[in-house]
């Protein structure tokens, strides 16, 4: 297989980590029916209610000055403390919630980049006058930790914490300089931010003419729908054009990435951990074995993804198979189309053996409006499930595009919702939050539900083959081009690490090396 080739790696990771499909032509967020938008007023009813609740908030950072130098005297200092610092953390990852998902519904919108900003300003703020509490925890005796734990009942649910904060013991520094690390905390979504805003609006993206006279404007929702076109040429032409167009800021882009690079390098350093890896799988307590033997594994079964390729090549009847071959439909005429309705009643069935409370829930999501649907102008691509409103609900975005992965996106992104809805409901907020060692396994057994209860439903042969495949390309991309990723993220890290250079150049070779590896480039 010889794939084209991907020129651009961090935008080609953005544009196909989250399927981001939607007409070529977006709708204004005004059009959309006010049903299939979230109702962000559950967490605030009005823009003026949020800037009251952050002045609120921010009033009371100081309170937690009063403990410094105390949490040793007894179980209920602690616990007055890590109480304090729980609720002011809750009320500030709400705040910050709310200014985010405004922000995704409109990149555009400078009113809503500013209060994240804000946050963020607030965050570095509070997270620097709270950094004595973690070096005043580890200069206790852990016995004495564990003494205040038994004697104080309210202090369990900030067992875990306290465990992972001596478990990390080696990585913590002293009061000052944890100071200094929170304020630095400012600067370290920067790269990010600029990628993001870029690319969701700014981004001049190239306009083609398909051969049936179509005029298809390739911004990232665009190129996700015209991929898949059925006309080979014009796959080629999206392919081309749009990844000609991301060609054109290599540079820049490749900047960020090394910027991103560069700031996981210095917390690693500053944390004093023996390289990125380690300090990114750490926080987790993931073992760094973990990662490399799931690229080695993977590495070793690459001949079975070769064996779909071949398979995909067979049924599009091609004597090469190329990259832009790769969303085209596999079985003739067969059009997977599923209108939101629709997919919101299939979900419903497929939910089914979670039980009537969850089938519930995730009607009250649809009723009550949690999950905003449509792509529009300016609106973030891809999908996500946010539950960080404690005392609210989750929410979900999506950019639905009436296809069959779209409803795939939904029952995904929808096992994130519940688990989070379930978490929060269960649990006190110290521990309500997951691993992201687990958050998928939600989600993927949703997708599982999803595809039975589809194949239990069609009849006919070249739909449910059409469905299969579709099922297979989610197996590519959840085990083989999440690895992938996972291998490319690795080389990057340990490139800078070894004071080599990140340039768009550099970045585009060692992501086409891992890919046309992948891909089986030197197999044919």
């Amino acid at each position: 297989m010889t794939p084209q080739t991907i020129r651009l790696a961090l935008l080609s990771i953005l544009v196909l980590l989250v399927p981001a499909a939607a007409d070529a032509e977006l709708r204004q967020r005004a059009d959309v029916p006010v049903e299939h938008t979230w109702n962000l007023s559950d967490i605030y009813p009005s823009d003026e209610a949020w800037a009251e609740a952050k002045d609120r908030l921010a009033a009371r950072f100081d309170e937690i000055l009063a403990f410094k130098g105390k949490l040793a005297e007894s179980p209920e200092q602690l616990l007055e403390c890590l109480t304090l610092d729980s609720e002011i953390s809750k009320e500030l990852t709400r705040l910050y919630c709310y200014a985010a998902m405004k922000s995704d519904e409109d990149a555009r919108v400078s009113k809503y980049q500013g209060m994240k900003q804000m946050m963020q300003q607030l965050a570095t703020d509070f997270g620097s006058k709270s950094s004595y509490i973690a070096p005043e925890i580890t200069a206790m005796d852990r016995a004495t930790v564990d003494e205040f734990v038994a004697k104080e009942p309210g202090l369990k649910p900030y067992a875990m914490a306290l465990n992972e904060i001596f478990r990390t013991k080696a990585h913590r520094l002293s009061t000052a300089e944890e100071k200094l690390l929170a304020e630095s905390g400012i600067m370290a979504g920067a790269a990010s931010t600029i990628n993001s805003i870029f690319t969701s609006a700014e981004l001049p993206f190239p306009e083609i003419t398909l051969s049936d006279g179509t005029k298809a404007t390739l911004n990232q929702a665009g190129y996700a729908r015209y991929r898949a076109a059925t006309n080979r040429d014009d796959r080629d032409a999206v392919f081309a054009a749009f990844f000609g167009k991301l060609n054109e800021f290599k540079q820049t882009f490749g900047s960020q990435l090394a910027a991103e690079v560069n700031k996981d390098m210095f917390y690693a350093r500053a944390r004093n951990y023996e390289s990125t890896l380690h300090y990114a799988l750490d926080g987790n307590n993931i073992p760094v074995e973990v990662y490399h033997s799931l690229v080695e594994n993977v590495n070793k079964n690459l001949p079975a993804f070769h064996r779909y390729l071949k398979l995909r090549k067979r049924m599009l009847g091609v004597e090469q198979l190329r990259y832009s071959d790769m969303y085209a439909p596999t079985v003739g005429e067969v059009e997977l189309e599923y209108p939101y309705p629709k997919a919101m009643e299939l979900v419903l069935e497929a939910f089914e053996p979670m039980g009537e409370d969850y089938v519930e829930t995730v009607r009250r999501a649809f009723r009550e409006r949690w999950i905003d649907v449509y792509p529009t102008a300016g609106k973030r691509p891809g999908a996500y499930s946010n539950d960080g409103c404690y005392d609210v609900h989750p929410y979900v975005m999506l950019n639905y595009n009436d296809q069959f992965e779209d409803v795939s996106t939904l029952a995904h992104e929808l096992g994130h919702a519940m688990h989070g809805y379930y978490a929060n409901k269960t649990q006190p907020y110290p521990t309500a939050d997951y691993s992201i060692f687990v958050a998928e396994v939600a989600s993927t057994l949703n997708e599982a539900l999803l595809i039975h209860k589809v194949l239990e439903k069609i009849e006919d042969d070249d739909v449910k083959l059409a469905v299969l495949m579709n099922y297979l390309d989610g197996l590519r991309q959840t085990v083989f081009r999440q690895t992938q990723f996972a291998e490319f993220e690795l080389a990057i890290h340990q490139k800078a690490e070894a004071g080599e250079p990140l340039t768009g150049d550099v970045i585009s070779q060692i992501y086409g090396d891992i890919f046309r590896k992948y891909y089986g480039h030197d197999e044919g």
